[in-house]
């Protein structure tokens, strides 16, 4: 993997390597952390990998790519391409309705980028692993939706928002936000993987779809750390920096702290000075001036929290700081990464009444997924497998044993790299886990048998709705 960014150690740049393992043993005990990358100085002091997942494959960012999408607005703004007060219809007629109201009348860029649009609830709906709306003309369906309240006057979270932003700079310069951003901002920073998910329509979605490597989710922190200069070049306005990652609106109340510290230009502010870039699932680049450090994570979580607080855990105590900084001269090749593991099923490898499960093929019950029968079995290879039946389509899930194996699998509709690994926890019960490189997310899988029926439960780890994937039993099938 060619790095970004030049590497040291802790004490070179005045932290303690002491406070850099609490936070990554912090994050280790966080169930699904998949990376973690921290800088000080601009140079990186600290990185560590939980295995399946690798630092160099991009990872889906999901609301990390609004941070993206407002700075294609602010150097659109600086490029004379519009401002913040123009009205959002006056950007978009052909996707105005035919009887605008008042409020949506009213609509701003600025608006849209405080989250502030009016609207009651966001415009845009989760659906299981992404989020979308049905068919094409998606800027047209967001804008027939109802404005309740004046423009500017109340914080919703709301990706509809967003993707009209990309919408507009797609219709403003004729081409997508990623290609528009290639030569402004991705090229001259080094990010080279960008991938952004489109609508029908061609469009990027703006709001969430973009994917980077965790490396090049620093580079674009550390950024906006120098107030938009890299390597002496302003690759974004320094007004639009300051504007951006300031508080613009209140966006309480939230329970957690770091969520009830204003909002900027789709950034978040965070307690002590910092504000961040922040994604579904644990995706954050964190940005803290005061002490000139940016901390990436990618993750599948379901605590959010959790990583902020882990953040201020390790680094707010004055141990964590080495006074006078410079403890140790740099090193052009910094600490080795640290590599650790998510953890596989805990159990056996195989059962003692194998015998009687392998080859058996359990009808399952009618159920919407389409999942009509399973098979256990054990490969060539001496994998556990479990052959599902899916709309007449036999799809077969190999699983390793206290190690992850790599694999394509269909499981949820396009083919997708995973790694799986599966034990037996008891004599009749396999419980298996299915990792989806590069995203959040993951199946967990359970077989019961009894006699001769099975029950199936599988579950996805994090979702925008039902984690629920499967709960079905079935019965063997005898000649």
């Amino acid at each position: 993997m060619s790095r970004i960014l030049p590497r040291s150690t802790p004490l070179a740049e005045g932290v303690e390597p002491a406070a850099v393992r609490r936070l990554i043993d912090s994050l280790d005990r966080i169930e699904d952390v998949h990376g973690v990358l921290v800088l000080r100085h601009g140079r990186v002091i600290a990185e560590a990998g939980w295995h399946p997942h690798t630092a160099d494959r991009p990872h889906t960012m999901f609301s990390v790519s609004k941070s993206f999408t407002s700075t294609a607005v602010g150097i659109a703004v600086h490029e004379g391409l519009l401002t913040l007060d123009d009205h959002v219809l006056d950007l978009l007629p052909d996707d105005a309705p035919a009887d605008p109201g008042e409020h949506l009348r009213a609509m701003r860029v600025r608006d849209l980028l405080t989250m502030t649009t009016g609207h009651s609830a966001s415009t845009m709906e989760g659906i299981n692993r992404t989020i979308s709306l049905p068919g094409a003309g998606w800027a047209r369906a967001i804008l027939a939706q109802p404005v309740e309240h004046e423009p500017g006057t109340r914080f919703v979270y709301n990706t509809g928002a967003t993707y009209l932003l990309s919408a507009i700079l797609h219709r403003l310069t004729g081409e997508r936000l990623l290609d528009y951003l290639a030569p402004r901002l991705l090229a001259p920073l080094g990010i080279t993987h960008a991938e952004w998910e489109q609508d029908p329509d061609g469009i990027d979605t703006g709001g969430f779809g973009l994917s980077i490597t965790i490396e090049e989710m620093a580079a674009f922190g550390q950024l906006y750390l120098q107030g938009g200069v890299w390597e002496g070049k302003q690759l974004v306005p320094a007004e639009w920096v300051a504007a951006a990652t300031v508080k613009q609106v209140e966006n309480g109340p939230s329970d957690s702290p770091d969520w009830d510290q204003g909002y900027g230009y789709q950034f978040w502010q965070c307690q002590h000075g910092a504000y961040r870039a922040d994604g579904a699932f644990g995706q954050y680049i964190l940005v803290w001036p005061e002490k000139d450090m940016v901390i990436t994570t990618t993750s599948g979580l379901s605590d959010l929290p959790a990583v902020p607080e882990a953040v201020w855990d390790a680094f707010l105590s004055d141990d964590a700081w080495v006074t006078p900084a410079g403890a140790e001269a740099p090193t052009p090749e910094g600490v080795a990464p640290l590599e650790l593991a998510l953890h596989t099923p805990a159990g056996a490898e195989s059962t003692p009444v194998e015998d009687s499960l392998l080859g058996v093929t359990y009808d399952l019950e009618p159920n919407p997924r389409g999942f009509s029968a399973l098979t256990l079995g054990r490969g060539a290879d001496g994998r556990t497998e479990v052959a599902f039946t899916v709309d007449g389509v036999d799809l077969v899930v190999p699983f390793g044993y206290e190690e992850w194996s790599p694999g394509t699998s269909s499981f949820l509709g396009a083919p997708a790299d995973v790694a799986t690994a599966a034990a037996w926890t008891d004599e009749l019960t396999l419980r298996g886990r299915m990792i989806f490189l590069g995203t959040p997310f993951e199946l967990r899988l359970e077989l019961r048998f009894s006699g001769e029926d099975v029950a199936v439960l599988v579950d996805q780890n994090v979702a925008f709705g039902d984690r629920g994937v499967l709960d079905v039993s079935g019965k063997a099938r005898r000649t």
